[in-house]
């Protein structure tokens, strides 16, 4: 059985359970950086073990996101979702415990490995679902929740920290994964990839090289760019990668089939998702601190006042999934990418040390806007760019490449911002903050021209595809 597309509990309900399980996996990326300060007092560590509270999830996230794909490809997707969602929820709880600063690294390292068996499955889950009429809306609530979650995260986690204490921050994902688990066991439909044996020597060359570049690039802003440590994982990650692609081209049963990539949408795509979250990670990393250090809000109060930003993909997400549907997904994607390079370049302008919210406003509406063109169809431009038996593994895949572009996004920009400026005083900071959103703003106008690389493509209908044949899709020229 190559795909089961029987309807346990229907759309409604898969699009209930895999949006939540998209939203606590993403938000627990940024959760935990407002809330530094207050874990360093409690628990204690040096600087270096308080980003390892950061860096530990996106690591163990980032390098197991394609080994999740294929376990739930060859094992069962439902199967292997509970298991993920099962592990990220007791690790929650185990960080939320946590005595001491090294027990909470170790748990948002567990978190991460449960996240990135979980995150993958819940698109091709959702996508068995979902009639293919109605696919277009579907991920742009996924998206919509998903992105949600990504630009939210320091405020969720300012705010319990400052009204309730950081523990909620994990606290927060113990219900929401105890009521998933039976929802998910009883209202999700099983289906499974091509029923092919795990790809070892493949998998762990992936998993090698993801975890060098990651660590590389986490670690050097803290550790230096030329610490040995960081430039190992750099040169050997990227060994690593290299012979991935060269074992993947000739491997019978490769985890990751590089003539994937031969399609200009799965290409394109992936390359636009990947500068994307380059830009937008590094962006909000370094705004949302502005916001608190410079302007002198609270975390409440910079989180409401970047909603403009943050909520934007809640109202407009779902209509930017139907119009992919109707025009395609390629000139959305690509309108939300130059609209956020826009808003980035535009905030860049108005940031001062006194920035009044009313100059700020029109960028993060553009911002937002963008955001939200951007997720629904991109998803869409993925799952529809593979075989109906190969969208486990592309959607592991371009998750991998979005976590790799935002661990990348926070390092580069971090760089910049470093290089240019600083927290002595909010001028210092605002000295560095503009060339890091001008910055930011290229990488994503970047995006936007690979989003333009697609091919100009319709997607009317979907029919089910034998195993083996690409989906069937109608185009449309434009």
């Amino acid at each position: 059985m190559s795909q089961q597309t029987a309807r346990r509990g229907g759309a409604g309900w898969a699009l209930v359970i895999t949006s939540v399980a998209g939203f606590m996996a993403a938000l627990d990326n940024l959760v935990v950086t407002t809330a530094l300060p207050s874990i360093r007092e409690d628990l204690g560590g040096g600087l270096h073990d308080l980003e390892w509270t950061v860096s530990a999830y996106t690591l163990t996230f980032a390098v197991l996101l394609m080994f999740g794909a294929a376990l739930g490809d060859r094992f069962g997707r439902r199967r292997l979702f509970l298991v993920g969602l099962t592990v990220f929820t007791g690790a929650s709880a185990a960080a939320a415990m946590a005595p001491g600063i090294d027990s909470l690294i170790a748990a948002r390292a567990v978190q991460g490995a449960g996240a990135a068996v979980m995150m993958p499955l819940t698109l091709t889950l959702l996508t068995a679902a979902v009639p293919a009429a109605k696919r277009g809306m579907a991920y742009g609530i996924w998206g919509a929740v998903n992105g949600l979650a990504v630009a939210s995260g320091p405020l969720v986690g300012g705010s319990l920290t400052e009204h309730i204490s950081w523990q909620w921050i994990f606290w927060l994902n113990v219900p929401l994964g105890l009521a998933l688990l039976p929802l998910a066991r009883l209202r999700l439909a099983e289906s499974h990839g091509t029923g092919a044996p795990l790809d070892i020597p493949g998998t762990l060359l992936a998993s090698g090289g993801l975890f060098g570049i990651v660590y590389g690039l986490v670690r050097g802003p803290a550790d230096g760019w030329t610490s040995p440590l960081v430039l190992t994982g750099l040169f050997a990650g990227g060994a690593l990668l290299v012979g991935f692609v060269l074992y993947s081209t000739r491997a019978k049963n490769p985890m990751l089939p590089m003539r994937l990539f031969r399609s200009r949408a799965f290409s394109g795509i992936n390359a636009a998702s990947l500068l994307m979250f380059l830009g937008m990670f590094g962006s909000i990393f370094l705004l949302s601190q502005y916001m608190q250090g410079v302007l002198g809000y609270s975390p409440t109060e910079a989180g409401l006042r970047m909603l403009p930003w943050t909520g934007m993909p809640m109202l407009v997400a779902p209509i930017a999934g139907i119009l992919a549907d109707r025009i395609g997904g390629r000139p959305v994607v690509a309108t939300g990418l130059f609209l956020q390079a826009l808003g980035l370049a535009y905030m860049s302008v108005v940031a001062t040390t006194d920035a009044s919210y009313a100059a700020q406003l029109p960028a993060l509406i553009m911002s937002g806007i963008g955001m939200a063109l951007f997720f629904a169809p991109a998803s869409h431009l993925v799952m529809s760019s593979v075989r109906p038996s190969e969208q486990g593994i592309a959607s592991g895949a371009n998750n991998a490449l979005r976590e790799v572009g935002g661990a990348l996004g926070i390092a580069v920009m971090g760089s910049i911002f470093a290089a240019q400026g600083g927290y002595e005083t909010g001028q210092t900071f605002v000295d560095g903050l503009r060339p890091a959103l001008v910055t930011g703003s290229a990488v994503v106008a970047v995006a936007g021209v690979a989003a333009l690389l697609i091919p100009s493509r319709r997607r009317t209908g979907t029919q089910a595809a034998p195993a083996g044949q690409p989906p069937v899709l109608e185009t449309a020229s434009h």
